[in-house]
């Protein structure tokens, strides 16, 4: 998990608490300049990002009523996975155009190329470098962030005033923290270190033993329960937080915003456990906000993406997205009931560069070389060509995802999930070539896309009139030409 702050307040207290146990940081931190903030009132803004939650976790109930106002029902990664997913946040970025790619240093997961070349473009650098918010983070940052090859937990990212970050990924317990620079160690005492209180489908889906096996399915319903549990740590910190806003008269004019970096699936298509597949249980993520002006027990069915983080916490603090080179769109209108849900976007990016070993899994010698994240029934979550890029589409006239393999087959799936909302069958074959012909451009438009390229019309946007009954084949004149999937 991590909690962004930035805050306009007038009062600065003692230093903060251990990670995420610093709920008073929510409201003490102080404008650079008081008394333009006393002439300019801005808004609090409080970001909590959890890690791996997906939508069919469930859970969210308790902490939309008892803590939120207004829920985001349709809302996607830019990628499946951690870092990824977590720079697409902090720059406002698709994955081609941030190029951090997976979890390693080599694949641009805070190395030192990121942090010279997409660091300094973060939207907490762009609201430091006004001088009218301070900023605050605890908790993880990126999955590399304290390698030692790319400056350890000494490197404090432009844009941070008050930096409480983990080195490296996920842990509880025994873990160290950057606190400002300096490396903080923590144990095993619950009380004082656990961290959240501080056609078939792609092959590689189809490698998947199924019915899964009895000790299998033990493993994953324990797993299940586990992350209920920890759940219950994100449920009781939400609320602190916001009985602490409460309680020092900021609840009414601060922002609060509560999220995920991707989904997860425990078990789903006999998958194990991970996050680096194209279906919704491992890119859909809740998204649940309040704040000034937005009315409650409201629910919205536009669609959101992690790449509209940025635009929108920069509209809040009182700047343009023109200003930056961000891929996303500001949804603070759709809070505040002005937007046009007519004029709002209808698609948007997935992206996924696969990863794989080069050599063998001496555990699994079928399988050759390729794969990676591999369970002991030679069952692997991941490889070189699970490399894909998607258009997820929801508009009136359709509720569809259309994906790409960058593989030896261009291996195409297609899913209608209005029809069918667990992504049981790929239509890839029967849909009309017409459609496939348009989302495959559409694809290519946006896999090139940048800034306000990105925010055009899709295909299915008012503007261009499509004819719905193009989706299926059955419901239109026969053509004389063969349907195949594109190559």
């Amino acid at each position: 998990m991590a909690l962004f702050v930035f805050n306009s307040a007038s009062k600065m207290v003692s230093s903060p608490f251990v990670i995420l146990h610093c709920i008073l940081i929510c409201v003490t931190l102080h404008c650079n300049n008081l008394a333009e903030a006393q002439m300019n009132p801005r808004p609090n803004i409080v970001l909590i990002l959890t890690d791996d939650l997906d939508v069919s976790i469930g859970g969210m109930a308790s902490i939309f009523s008892k803590n939120f106002l207004l829920s985001f029902s349709v809302v996607f990664v830019a990628s499946p996975l951690c870092c990824p997913s977590r720079a697409s946040i902090l720059t406002g970025k698709y994955p081609h155009n941030h190029h951090v790619v997976n979890n390693t240093l080599e694949g641009n997961c805070s190395s030192t190329a990121w942090q010279k070349t997409q660091e300094p473009e973060t939207f907490p650098a762009f609201l430091q470098k006004h001088g009218i918010y301070q900023t605050f983070f605890a908790g993880k940052y990126l999955n590399e962030y304290g390698n030692k090859k790319s400056g350890g937990v000494e490197h404090v990212p432009p844009g941070w005033d008050h930096w409480f970050a983990l080195e490296r990924n996920s842990k509880y317990y025994n873990y160290t923290l950057s606190v400002n620079g300096r490396a903080q160690r923590h144990g095993q005492n619950y009380s004082e270190d656990y961290l959240t209180d501080v056609l078939d489908k792609h092959w590689l889906i189809r490698q998947a033993k199924t019915p899964m096996t009895n000790s299998s399915v033990e493993f994953l319903d324990n797993a299940y329960r586990k992350r209920w549990r920890t759940l219950l740590s994100v449920d009781d910190l939400v609320e602190k937080v916001v009985r602490k806003l409460e309680v020092r008269g900021e609840l009414s004019k601060t922002y609060l915003i509560f999220t995920s970096d991707n989904g997860y699936h425990t078990g789903q298509f006999s998958l194990p456990m991970d996050k680096r597949q194209l279906y919704e249980f491992d890119i859909r993520v809740p998204l649940l906000v309040r704040g000034p002006n937005i009315k409650p027990n409201q629910t919205s069915p536009l669609l959101i993406a992690n790449v509209d983080l940025g635009p929108t916490i920069l509209d809040i603090a009182g700047y343009s997205v023109n200003e930056t080179q961000m891929d996303g769109m500001s949804f603070l209108p759709i809070m505040t009931g002005k937007g046009n849900s007519s004029t709002w976007r209808s698609d948007v990016l997935v992206e996924y560069e696969g990863e794989g070993s080069n050599i063998s899994d001496p555990a699994c010698p079928l399988l050759g070389p390729g794969v990676s994240e591999c369970f002991p029934d030679c069952v692997c979550e991941d490889s070189y060509n699970n490399t894909y890029a998607c258009v997820r589409t929801v508009a009136q006239a359709a509720n569809l995802q259309y994906c790409e393999f960058d593989d030896n087959e261009v291996f195409v799936e297609v899913y209608n999930l209005t029809a069918d909302p667990f992504q049981l069958s790929n239509i890839a074959k029967s849909i009309d070539q017409e459609v496939l012909e348009k989302m495959n451009h559409r694809l290519m438009m946006l896999q090139s896309c940048s800034g306000q390229s990105c925010r055009t019309p899709g295909v299915y946007d008012s503007q261009f009139r499509f004819d719905p009954r193009l989706m299926f084949s059955s419901l239109v004149p026969h053509r004389n030409k063969r349907r195949q999937t594109l190559k």
